[in-house]
C-alpha cells in the first residue's frame, strides 16, 4: 500500500506541489477473473493545488493489465491511460466534498489507482477486438479452430410435441 503524507504539504491558497510518486498496485478480480497489473509498481504524477476551500489532487499513469478474455479465455493484454481527480474540502461538512482516501492527513494512492483502473475498464476485456469466444456446442475456442457443426438432433423425448408443432 501508498500512502502519501499530506503533512508535508506546505501550500497556501493558489499553489501547487507536483511530484512523480511510485504506487503499488495489487491484482485484483472481475467477474471473477484475476487480473495483474503489470508491472506491480507504476510511477505516476501526481499533483497538488491548493484552493481556499480545500485541495483538489491530480493522478496520471498508463497501466498494462494481463488477464483473461471475456470470450476466449485466453490471455487479453489492456493498455490503459488513467486520469483521475479527487477533491478534498478543508472542513467537509458534505461527505461529497471529502474523498474517501483521505485518512488521518495520509492520501492512500494504491487504493485511488486501483478504484482509477477499476472505473476506466472497458465493459469487456478481449484478447482482440473481433474475438469469436468459444464454440457453445464443444467448447473449442473458435479464434483457433473456427468451424460449424451439423444440425443439432432433439431430444427424442420431445418428439410428440414436435409433431404437434408441425400440425398447428
Amino acid at each position: 500500500m501508498t500512502l502519501f503524507d499530506l503533512r508535508r504539504l506546505k501550500l497556501r491558497s493558489g499553489e501547487e506541489h507536483t511530484e512523480a510518486v511510485e504506487i503499488q498496485l495489487e491484482p485484483f478480480d472481475l467477474g471473477g477473473q484475476r487480473y495483474l497489473p503489470v508491472p506491480d509498481t507504476v510511477e505516476a504524477a501526481f499533483t497538488a493545488n491548493r484552493a481556499t476551500t480545500g485541495t483538489a489532487f491530480r493522478l496520471r499513469f498508463r497501466i498494462r493489465l494481463h488477464g483473461p478474455c471475456y470470450r476466449c479465455l485466453g490471455d487479453a493484454v489492456l493498455d490503459i491511460p488513467i486520469d483521475a481527480r479527487e477533491y478534498q474540502a478543508m472542513n467537509p461538512d458534505d461527505e461529497e466534498l471529502a474523498t474517501p482516501y483521505v485518512q488521518d492527513d495520509k492520501l492512500d494512492l494504491s487504493a485511488w489507482a486501483r478504484d482509477s483502473i477499476a472505473l476506466a475498464l472497458p465493459d469487456q476485456i478481449l484478447c482482440r477486438p473481433d474475438c469469436a469466444g468459444l464454440c457453445p456446442v464443444c467448447g473449442k475456442n473458435l479464434n483457433d479452430e473456427p468451424h460449424v457443426h451439423e444440425e443439432e438432433h432433439g431430444d427424442a423425448r420431445w418428439a410428440a410435441l414436435e409433431a404437434l408443432k408441425d400440425q398447428l
